[in-house]
């Protein structure tokens, strides 16, 4: 367990806020392996309504901790990143996001899994994979070309272009983009405890059948996506990328 993952209650809502303000929210083993089991807990516990991810006003995600990953890099599918992943892609009860500030890689991925999503307009949204000689993950390469058409996803993830948390809302990938970081929080904390007073099995029904079509070959590239990634890790574009990234930082 972590500090840098704050988990919290309140009636049936759980939040999960990601709290490593000293480096930009970045994520480690360590913080995907606590966001792993407390998606599985909260999917199994019938208490729990729905879920909020959140960072900070300030910062959301600047994604993975790069030196945390070079040194222990996921090498399959049961790594602590994969199981955050596939938890949240699994998990049954709404998951709600909050977003302000960055939201750099799976910190952009992770919101096209999540139900609501509401950002600051200011929110600094980017998939720089290839810009760090990797790839797409989290079912990006899927998900993107068919929300955006491919032109439109290639600039995102080939260019690994950055837009605002006005754009993601113009573009759907976000509900609604909002005045600052904190009235972002504010409404998807409104929206999530909104799911208090709906019937949560026809919620739960819902949400299976808007996600299930899909499901299957969303799974399947989310895999194919891991293990390309896993390769690229060690490769030499991605070894010099990211030591040259360390270096920078």
């Amino acid at each position: 367990m972590t500090d840098a993952i704050q988990i919290e209650r309140e009636r049936g809502l759980l939040t999960m806020r990601v709290n490593r303000p000293e480096k930009k929210n970045a994520l480690t083993r360590a913080m995907y392996s606590h966001l792993a089991e407390a998606l599985q807990q909260a999917d199994i516990d019938p208490e729990i309504i729905a879920v909020l991810i959140t960072g900070s006003s300030e910062c959301f995600t600047a994604g993975n901790d790069i030196a945390d990953f070079l040194q222990q890099p996921p090498s399959n599918l049961d790594s602590p990143v994969f199981r955050f992943m596939l938890n949240l892609l699994e998990c049954r009860k709404p998951v709600i996001a909050a977003v302000a500030g960055a939201a750099v890689g799976i910190g952009t991925t992770l919101l096209l899994h999540c139900d609501l999503v509401y950002v600051s307009r200011d929110a600094r949204l980017r998939m720089p994979f290839v810009n760090l000689g990797l790839c797409p993950e989290f079912g990006s390469s899927l998900i993107l070309p068919n929300l955006l058409g491919h032109a439109k996803a290639a600039e995102l993830l080939l260019l690994g272009e950055g837009f605002s948390g006005e754009q993601a809302a113009a573009w759907g990938i976000a509900t609604e983009a909002l005045g600052s970081g904190e009235a972002a929080l504010a409404k998807a904390r409104e929206m999530a405890l909104r799911f208090e007073s709906l019937p949560p099995e026809a919620v739960r029904i819902s949400k299976q059948l808007m996600k299930g079509p899909g499901r299957e070959q969303l799974r399947k590239v989310i895999e194919e996506e891991g293990a390309l990634f896993t390769q690229r890790l060690r490769s030499p574009e991605a070894i010099a990328a990211l030591s040259g990234f360390i270096n920078r930082h």
